[in-house]
């Protein structure tokens, strides 16, 4: 069961989405679950997911409750370590009472691991080659989409995790090797960058992304990715307008970034690059970089 719940929350990290383990770490009286005993819990809502147990009852329900709180609160990797003492007349240091007639104690260790950013980058000229250098540094993960198939290849990109060459209209509607792209198959990537080198392009795969993951005022949600479009102000008015005429919302829109990165003066790929991995970074880390730091705040 440990090996099933470990691998099972290794393939939601891989996926994007953090994890809350909680392990019963030690044992006093009668208990439900014994040391070692472990579940994982991941998603919000309607899409969350749980796997594994620390013994069921109570308890279980309990320590399910406090992994949900702790999962939407975390933006940074935490834990905590809590003992349960199992009657609801425990008594003694640190230890939360439950209404529950075992009589024993159980301390449990819970810890939120916090997925790394997987960004898609769609289009793989000279800014792509930039940002690989830079997420590979981090040990992040990115995937390759390019229309032009001599520019997608392991040789070029031996650490990507999907090398897609493709019409945008086969990436999104999928052929007899790739299903289609839903809301759900696309919240894998943390970010998603429209770099192509054809305007034509990255219009129709705003179009696309937005129409299929349907952008909730401009809010990145669990399980949906940041977008980003690298472009001029009047590249973004004219994919703002064709937008707005294929039906979707001013508000959606309003939560793209355009133009993408931090602004630090940015002209060449590797300074873009700079600048878009520090934004993807603070997003990441839920910082406000516009924000004083220690030295200016008063």
């Amino acid at each position: 069961m440990t090996a099933a719940v470990l691998a099972w929350a290794l393939s939601r990290l891989e996926q994007s989405h953090s994890v809350v383990i909680a392990s019963v770490i030690s044992t006093s009286g009668s208990v439900p679950g014994k040391v070692g005993a472990r579940l994982a819990l991941s998603g919000f809502d309607e899409d969350e997911q749980c796997v594994g147990t620390i013994g069921g009852a109570g308890l279980e329900l309990k320590v399910i409750q406090r992994c949900r709180e702790m999962l939407k609160q975390s933006s940074k990797p935490s834990g905590e370590v809590i003992t349960y003492g199992l009657n609801k007349g425990a008594k003694g240091y640190q230890v939360t009472p439950l209404d529950s007639l075992c009589g024993g104690q159980v301390t449990l260790a819970i810890e939120v691991i916090i997925a790394m950013p997987h960004v898609l980058l769609m289009g793989a000229g000279h800014c792509a080659k930039a940002l690989v250098k830079g997420i590979e540094s981090l040990e992040w993960n990115y995937s390759i989409h390019d229309t032009r198939s001599d520019f997608v290849s392991a040789e070029k990109f031996p650490n990507s995790k999907e090398l897609h060459c493709s019409t945008v209209a086969a990436f999104f509607s999928g052929n007899e090797n790739k299903n289609a792209e839903t809301k759900h198959s696309l919240s894998r990537f943390s970010d998603i960058l429209l770099l192509g080198h054809d305007w034509v392009e990255d219009q129709e795969r705003l179009i696309s992304l937005l129409s299929t993951i349907e952008l909730e005022d401009g809010n990145h949600l669990d399980g949906k990715p940041r977008i980003g479009v690298i472009g001029s102000r009047s590249k973004w008015q004219a994919f703002e307008a064709e937008c707005l005429s294929a039906g979707i919302s001013q508000d959606t829109l309003n939560g793209i970034q355009c133009p993408i990165g931090l602004n630090i003066g940015a002209e060449t790929p590797e300074e873009i690059a700079v600048a878009v991995i520090a934004q993807i970074l603070a997003a990441h880390k839920e910082v406000d970089h516009s924000q004083p730091s220690w030295r200016n705040h008063k």
